[in-house]
Parts: structure tokens; C-alpha cells; sequence
């Protein structure tokens, strides 16, 4: 089965969590990834990042921006 929460977008302004959102798909997580860029790239101290949940503590960071 999907686990509906295998895909993390998190938007960040200044530190402070924004938005996330989150999905089973990675094709899915990156289309809105770039959605998000082109949406709210425009916001002070903005930070978008992509993560994969690996395990019940493990994420990996699979894209960022502004690039790290």
C-alpha cells in the first residue's frame, strides 16, 4: 500500500513553517515543488524543500531552494 504521507513539501519563511503538504507520489511531490517555487518564491526568507520519509524517523532531503 501508498503511504500517503511518503513525500514532504515544506515551505519555510525565515525558519517558521509556512505550508507542507504531503503525498504518496514522487512524480507529484516534484510537480509541486516547482508549482510551489514559481507560487511563493516571492515571500521574504523563503525556503521550499522536497523530503522522502525512509522510516518512522529518517527523511531525506531530495530537493531544496533556494539551493542549499
Amino acid at each position: 500500500m501508498d503511504d500517503p504521507e511518503r513525500y514532504r513539501l515544506t515551505l519555510t519563511s525565515d525558519g517558521a513553517v509556512v505550508m507542507q503538504g504531503w503525498w504518496s507520489d514522487r512524480a507529484t511531490g516534484e510537480r509541486k515543488f516547482r508549482s510551489w517555487i514559481g507560487s511563493y518564491s516571492g515571500i521574504a526568507g523563503a525556503r521550499i524543500t522536497l523530503t522522502e520519509r525512509l522510516d518512522d524517523e529518517t527523511e531525506q532531503v531530495l530537493q531544496s531552494w533556494p539551493d542549499a
